[in-house]
């Protein structure tokens, strides 16, 4: 008889997922406003850990403490991800869902056709189309926002 192998569910974004989002959210040492009007500070982020918004007052922080605003901001969006997604996806699939979650807020990745379909079947060709549906900003499409969303589809769809 052979043992069964029980694969292990994804929970937590692995280094392609990190390294994607750093790369998009680019590293700030000062707060900004990013397109959305929003004070942001380091790879993206709005609030810190205790709760408190990112102001443009704010002090500068390290690439160092940015890191570790990433990591701490990240885990709702993993939780979202996990929750809201069937148990089967692989790593590159939960890693492209967790970039998307963290540029657009858990909120869009629920209501989205990207999740219906992702759901019903992950490995669904047009789930790319979904992914470049999440391009605009202010009503405008944002060239960095394309190419984020090429950039997960592409992660998403790595074997």
């Amino acid at each position: 008889l052979k043992a069964e192998v029980k694969k292990m569910k994804i929970t937590k974004t692995g280094t392609k997922g990190l390294d994607l989002i750093k790369k998009f959210e680019g590293f700030r040492s000062l707060p900004y406003l990013c397109p959305a009007k929003v004070p942001t500070i380091g790879f993206g982020a709005t609030y810190y850990p205790n709760g408190s918004k990112v102001t443009m007052n704010d002090k500068p922080i390290t690439e160092a403490v940015a890191t570790e605003l990433l990591a701490s901001m990240i885990v709702g969006y993993e939780k979202s991800v996990d929750s809201f997604c069937r148990d089967d996806i692989n790593q590159n699939q939960f890693d492209a869902l967790v970039s998307f979650c963290y540029n657009l807020g858990s909120g869009n990745l629920k209501i989205s056709g990207l999740l219906k379909k992702v759901n019903t079947n992950p490995n669904d060709e047009t789930i790319k189309a979904e992914f470049m549906k999440w391009v605009k900003a202010g009503g405008r499409t944002l060239p960095g926002l394309v190419k984020r969303r090429e950039a997960e589809s592409t992660l998403y769809f790595t074997k």
